[in-house]
């Protein structure tokens, strides 16, 4: 059962979903339609496709991978595990993101994506009349913090939700290289199902994860994220 905040300033308290409305709103929450903006953000992909490093599904599964090893399972992940659970106050994980995210466009993108999540919250949890007060009556800024605060408003188990951020954020990545690679669909729904496993498994590591481990990231894929925005062209914003 999932278990609820331990300090009053930390999120909305949670009420357990049903196993009916809780699978609905996950699958709400990950659908790439979800009109975040996440299909503006490469997240350091495009540096990789300038450089001829990603040409095809098998370079995109190994970056992918790295990507999800890394910075989603022990950056964002993680976030999204502390504001959903109430292990930390949502305000205080949104100034870890911000310090822990040392490109300034995957720091943007987190702040513009987290924003349209906020808007969102109506729509995503209005079905339920439980549309959350953000502690301390302001939204947190970044992405996996309103992620968490949505999660527990929506009382979904914080397993679920990380397993559906982590795949989701997998699932635009790849759309994203369907675009620019260029990858053909079935491509690209074949690197979905290979992560499968990986992003269950990273889901599964996230709950085991502690404060050491916070803002583990691959350092060329940092070098990468803070060289995009010096590239001749570009598809995407980050």
């Amino acid at each position: 059962m999932p278990s609820t905040p331990t300090s009053p300033t930390a999120g909305p308290a949670r009420v357990p979903a049903t196993a009916d409305a809780a699978l609905g709103f996950l699958l709400q929450l990950g659908d790439s339609a979800l009109p975040t903006g996440a299909f503006s953000h490469s997240f350091g992909m495009e540096s990789y496709l300038a450089d001829e490093r990603i040409a095809g599904p098998d370079a995109l599964h190994e970056w992918l991978l790295a990507y999800l090893d890394t910075q989603l399972t022990c950056t964002e992940g993680l976030a999204v595990r502390w504001v959903a659970d109430g292990e930390k106050d949502a305000h205080d994980v949104d100034a870890l993101l911000e310090a822990a995210t040392a490109p300034a466009q995957v720091r943007l993108a987190s702040r513009r994506m987290g924003a349209q999540l906020a808007k969102l919250a109506p729509e995503l949890l209005g079905a339920a009349g439980v549309v959350p007060e953000p502690p301390g009556g302001r939204w947190p800024a970044h992405y996996p913090a309103v992620y968490g605060l949505l999660g527990a408003a929506a009382g979904v188990a914080t397993p679920a939700l990380v397993h559906t951020f982590l795949m989701g954020s997998i699932v635009s990545l790849v759309q994203n290289a369907v675009r620019a690679v260029p990858l053909g669909q079935s491509a690209g729904q074949r690197v979905i199902t290979a992560l499968r496993a990986p992003a269950a498994r990273a889901a599964k590591r996230v709950m085991l994860l502690d404060e050491g481990d916070f803002a583990t990231t691959a350092p060329g894929l940092e070098i990468a994220q803070m060289r995009h925005e010096h590239l001749r062209a570009r598809m995407f914003m980050s």
